[in-house]
């Protein structure tokens, strides 16, 4: 059923990011690429003119979608209760091979006792887990919904709240954590098991043996194979847990990267454009141009977006969100070449302008990475264009 709060808030953000959009076209940033469409500006990046050209780009499924998901309650954990199958209890027959299947005996008791204590344990950790994913997100979409209708830049209560977003993730990965050191234990009382399963099994060639030896025997090897199968079925689910919730996590922790880069605007962004790759050590990455790097080949190619920094806060963080989104959306293994374009002038305009430049590139390659794009795919260069009346950087995607 559709929920008309949602749709409203929606409504809202789709009609924000289009005026948004349109303000930032007409002035500071525009988007284009000859890969992915055509221009949108008309405008040649060499300076030179061109005629107009205009496309319309249809929404996204997600875009398009009437009922869009503020928040996520995460993957979902294995459900199974793992309950041991039991030991049969069984009389002394006074032989050697007897006093075997007794030891034997209390050795899978205790061992059955070890995984009703993992089980336990896990069962705890998966409800911790669920608490702390449901209150996560349940933050996360508080400051999306605040964030789609509009707020201030760095409004202290959304910072607030990040805040505490941020610590209901560290207790979730101190949750994957302690899954790891159960599934370490549950591999140690895997190998237990097979251990003695092969143990009773040898025992059947033991000399001395009377029918009813063999009977429990029988009886014991039936119920430790079924513990074996328990356990393997309880670390194969806990291993499952662990890798779905370590991938969660570090999707989010980018998430929250753009959600403060959005908090500090005042708009919400979108999700971390790298959630399918490791953003693990972004920012630093991204320092600064590299003066002794090749300069990126852009001749014959249509940037995807151009902004132009004519003024001394240029808003472009929305509409450069939006045209990176759409081409990853595109081309999913899209690599982004950043280019710092400086004005013509005198030499010493000139030598203003390559510095201002690439300080504006730096702010870019910056925002990108608060947008969760991993530094792997994005490369960094400069130029200068004598016909550029204010400097510009510009945005390829390849």
């Amino acid at each position: 059923m559709a929920n008309p709060v949602r749709n409203l808030a929606f409504g809202r953000r789709l009609l924000m990011a289009s005026t948004a959009s349109f303000a930032l076209l007409l002035s500071g940033c525009s988007y284009v690429s000859d890969e992915l469409w055509p221009s949108l500006t008309g405008e040649d990046p060499a300076g030179g003119p061109s005629p107009v050209m205009s496309q319309q780009i249809p929404p996204s499924a997600a875009e398009a979608n009437p009922n869009p998901t503020l928040g996520q309650s995460g993957p979902s954990l294995g459900t199974t209760n793992f309950v041991v199958p039991g030991v049969t209890p069984g009389q002394s027959t006074g032989t050697y091979v007897g006093q075997k299947v007794q030891q034997m005996r209390g050795e899978l008791a205790q061992l059955q006792q070890q995984v009703t204590q993992r089980n336990q344990q896990l069962q705890g950790v998966r409800g911790s887990a669920t608490q702390n994913s449901q209150r996560y997100h349940g933050i996360v979409a508080a400051v999306s919904t605040r964030l789609q209708m509009g707020t201030t830049p760095g409004n202290p209560i959304l910072v607030s709240q990040w805040t505490q977003a941020q610590t209901d993730l560290d207790r979730m990965a101190a949750d994957v954590g302690a899954m790891s050191n159960l599934a370490n234990q549950v591999a140690a009382d895997s190998a237990m098991s097979t251990y003695l399963l092969q143990s009773i099994k040898s025992t059947y060639s033991l000399s001395g043996a009377i029918d009813e030896d063999h009977r429990q025997l029988a009886v014991l090897e039936d119920e430790t194979a079924k513990t074996v199968v328990l356990i393997d079925r309880l670390l194969g689910e806990l291993s499952q847990d662990v890798a779905r919730q370590s991938n969660y996590i570090g999707a989010e922790r980018t998430n929250l990267t753009t959600l403060s880069a959005a908090i500090k605007q005042g708009e919400l962004l979108g999700p971390g454009l790298g959630n399918r790759a490791n953003f693990y050590a972004g920012a630093q990455q991204f320092a600064a141009i590299d003066q002794n790097a090749a300069p990126v080949s852009t001749a014959g190619r249509t940037p995807l977006v151009v902004i132009r920094f004519d003024r001394a806060d240029v808003p472009y963080q929305q509409a450069l969100y939006n045209a990176v989104s759409q081409a990853i959306a595109r081309k999913p293994n899209a690599v982004f070449d950043v280019v710092a374009v400086a004005a013509g002038g005198t030499q010493a305009q000139t030598a203003s302008n390559q510095n201002q430049a690439r300080r504006n590139a730096d702010r870019v390659i910056r925002s990108l990475a608060d947008m969760g794009l991993p530094a792997s795919r994005v490369n960094v260069s400069a130029g200068s264009n004598t016909q550029a009346a204010t400097n510009e950087v510009h945005v390829f995607v390849r």
